[in-house]
């Protein structure tokens, strides 16, 4: 829309020009084009919103809009001109991770917010997203904002002062309200001077403390579903009592063999210790040796040990592949009855299995009542590493459910943001994955996301896989992690 506009404004202008020449003004066309030019200009895309902005108060005022009333009303002042109009024609650019279907669901996602502003967000999705922002922002030129799927490498650039900080953009009493203050925690991070501060808006998220189970077969055995730790408990008991197996769990996934291992890990320790704690360890400050992390993994690991818990046996767990862990479930009758997975699972279910019919789910409980009702979350965090008003616009924009409201209703993401409405998913699953998350006390990100390379995507998996096979004794699994970690 916004380029067919551009080229009729052109189109008038060069036709102004030529009457003006005919007319024998040789001095005046040669300005006039260039003023038309510039909104075109590569290197400094952000201009015309200047241009724009500045022309925008000469014309009759736009009304106060109905979404422009409810951002004003938050605070969101900039959001709140944007539905006013006052930044039509600008240009924001972004980029991130999402390719292919994601990047249609992305773009579609925003288009009303693009439609009801003029604002144009140009996003650029790559596969290899880490190497190429990394690249643009050592060049000293980044877009306007970045889509990080995780906040370690957001961080780097906190620290080398690259990011402006979030609540610069957005007011912090809105993120306040609006955000668990989990998240608002996971947004704070050392700056260039080293000073903390809230770096990035979270826009999306999947969940990751979840159990699946076959709700028909499950229903039909008499069995309830648990909502404490010691009801979980007495659950698998009574499935082996059955003579059944309680659990499917796989953790092969070629070289990335062992990552499902450590996302227990993770859910365990959220469980077993504070959330300081659980911060320390991902910075390595608390050592995998610690009591605290060898306590969570020997937690689950009586149920993962035992032959009579698993499917197929201790020796299973190695060599299944994380995606088929779960198809057991759905035989009749079933082969195994629990399978803790993120809620990505369903994508390996087998073809025609129904939500609410085939198959449900529940939170995996809380052990302690001293550690709440914590949740196992990975998700998507926006940064700003340009401060005009249209992007202040789109990242107070991305800080309220309405930026998160096309996602949800094409499937796929959950909103974070607490004035989500339920009934904007467009799904029925994600929507009771919503509302369990809605009931969490904290949320943290996954762990091994944000550790060193060499420990979470290496010797935590390879650790964890050796130990479950049978081949390393855990203390001496766990002293080999910590040496791995890099100083």
């Amino acid at each position: 829309m916004m380029k067919r506009q551009l080229f009729v404004l052109l189109t008038v202008v060069l036709l102004f020009s030529m009457i003006l020449s005919a007319c024998g003004g040789a001095a005046q066309p040669t300005t006039a084009p260039t003023t038309a030019a510039e909104p075109a200009a590569p290197a400094a895309p952000a201009e015309p919103a200047a241009t724009a902005a500045t022309a925008a108060p000469a014309a009759p005022a736009a009304p106060a809009n109905e979404q422009a009333e409810a951002a004003a009303a938050k605070g969101l002042t900039e959001l709140a001109n944007a539905y006013n109009g006052d930044y039509k024609g600008t240009v924001v650019t972004m980029n991130g991770p999402f390719t292919e279907a994601d990047a249609v669901i992305f773009n579609n996602s925003i288009a009303a917010f693009e439609e009801a502003t003029g604002i144009d967000i140009q996003y650029e999705g790559s596969k290899e997203f880490e190497a190429s922002i990394s690249i643009r922002v050592q060049a000293n030129d980044p877009p306007d904002i970045v889509d990080f799927p995780q906040p370690g490498l957001l961080s780097t650039f906190a620290s080398q002062g690259k990011v402006i900080p979030a609540t610069d953009l957005v007011p912090e009493s809105w993120l306040t309200q609006n955000y668990l203050q989990s998240w608002l925690d996971m947004a704070t991070m050392a700056g260039g001077d080293g000073t903390p501060g809230q770096y990035g808006v979270w826009h999306r998220f999947n969940a990751k403390s979840l159990i699946w189970y076959p709700k028909a077969a499950f229903e039909a055995a008499g069995y309830a579903v648990p909502t404490t730790w010691e009801e979980l408990q007495a659950l698998q008991d009574q499935i082996v009592a059955d003579g059944d197996t309680p659990w499917c769990v796989g953790i092969e996934s070629g070289a990335a063999t062992g990552w499902p291992a450590t996302d227990w890990t993770e859910d365990f320790m959220l469980r077993t210790t504070s959330l300081e704690n659980y911060d320390a360890w991902v910075l390595g400050e608390l050592p995998f040796s610690s009591p605290e992390v060898k306590n969570a993994i020997e937690t689950f690991a009586t149920v993962w040990n035992d032959d009579a818990m698993v499917f197929g046996g201790r020796p299973a767990i190695v060599t299944t592949f994380f995606g088929d862990a779960p198809a057991p479930m759905f035989q009749d009758p079933p082969g195994c009855w629990l399978h803790k997975q993120g809620n990505f699972i369903t994508s390996f279910f087998p073809e025609g299995k129904t939500y609410g019919v085939d198959y449900g789910v529940f939170y995996l409980p809380g052990i302690d009542e001293a550690y709440g009702k914590p949740f196992l979350v990975a998700g998507d965090i926006m940064a700003a590493f340009r401060d005009r008003p249209e992007i202040r616009a789109v990242m107070q924009f991305f800080s309220t459910g309405e930026g998160i409201r096309g996602w949800l209703a094409a499937g796929g993401a959950l909103g974070m943001q607490k004035d989500v409405d339920l009934a904007w998913y467009g799904s029925d699953l994600e929507r009771d994955i919503a509302t369990l998350v809605n009931d969490a006390t904290a949320v943290r990100f996954d762990a091994s996301d944000l550790m060193p390379g060499e420990v979470g995507a290496g010797s935590f998996w390879k650790g964890m896989t050796d130990y479950f096979s049978g081949a390393q004794p855990l203390d001496k699994v766990l002293s080999e992690i910590d040496a791995s970690w890099p100083r």
